[in-house]
């Protein structure tokens, strides 16, 4: 069966988050839904990262299947058509090879963090950034990020409802950086813990505001407990960059040599 491959930006405000609910609306499925509509067919996405109630998307990716042959620029058109007026853009699609897989197959996960620090209040970018309206230090903030790069015990950073297997994580990059009154945190590492990306936000944001010394930090990743970490930074301010996947060639060759392991 023929499987496709999705390119997705998303407002996140309306939805209780990626993954399908119950009783609450979610982008999956939105989408899902849309596909159905378009083709017939009962699809079921497949994310690349299952982004919480108000996180937002510039760049998630999903696959699906469906029996019918259809080009990549009649999918994306079909489903922007169905989707319309949820704030759901697919910028792109294209059929895949059926090893592909959104969430198995991704190598990298790039988040963006934004915060905003000046007194006045963020009109037009309400549950878009954290607007927190006091100076904040941005390179006392990069000194503290430091610490947290390579691979560490994340449990402090790890929510209590985390699915992962291990706290184990490797960090690849935590840059602070700052535009105007914009304060950009861009993280990346091949995957996240639940709530980790907000969390080390919020810690960090101690720093900023002068509250807790650089050194703090690294203390707080090494009591590898919940009751260390700084507050969770909100959702609206998170947004999902990019999503990098090996070659198919490099895929089967990590899929035969966990097949071997």
């Amino acid at each position: 069966m023929p499987r496709y491959k999705i390119l997705i930006e998303y407002d996140g405000r309306p939805y209780s988050g990626w993954q399908r609910q119950a009783n609450a609306p979610s982008v999956q499925q939105t989408i899902d839904e849309a596909i159905h509509r378009f083709s017939g067919e009962a699809a079921l996405t497949k994310g690349a990262g299952r982004t919480d109630t108000g996180v937002h998307a510039l760049g998630q990716v999903a696959h699906f299947d469906l029996s019918g042959l259809w080009s990549g620029d009649r999918i994306r058109d079909a489903m922007n058509a169905q989707l319309r007026p949820a704030p759901i853009a697919i910028l792109e699609a294209e059929p895949v090879s059926d090893i592909f897989d959104a969430r198995r197959s991704a190598v990298a996960r790039h988040y963006l963090y934004r915060v905003i620090d000046r007194r006045a209040p963020a009109a037009l970018d309400i549950d878009r950034v954290w607007d927190v309206r006091k100076s904040l230090d941005i390179d006392a903030m990069q000194q503290a990020a430091d610490s947290l790069l390579g691979k560490h015990d994340f449990t402090t950073f790890r929510s209590a409802d985390c699915q992962a297997l291990s706290p184990l994580k490797t960090l690849d990059r935590l840059d602070v950086s700052r535009v105007g009154s914009e304060i950009l945190f861009e993280v990346s590492a091949r995957s996240f813990l639940h709530n980790q990306v907000r969390s080390m936000v919020g810690t960090l944001k101690k720093v900023g505001e002068g509250k807790w010394p650089v050194s703090r930090v690294r203390d707080v990743l090494d009591a590898r407990d919940r009751k260390a970490c700084g507050p969770v930074a909100p959702p609206g301010g998170l947004y999902l960059v990019r999503v990098d996947y090996a070659s198919d060639a490099e895929q089967a060759m990590d899929e035969e040599e966990q097949d071997q392991a």
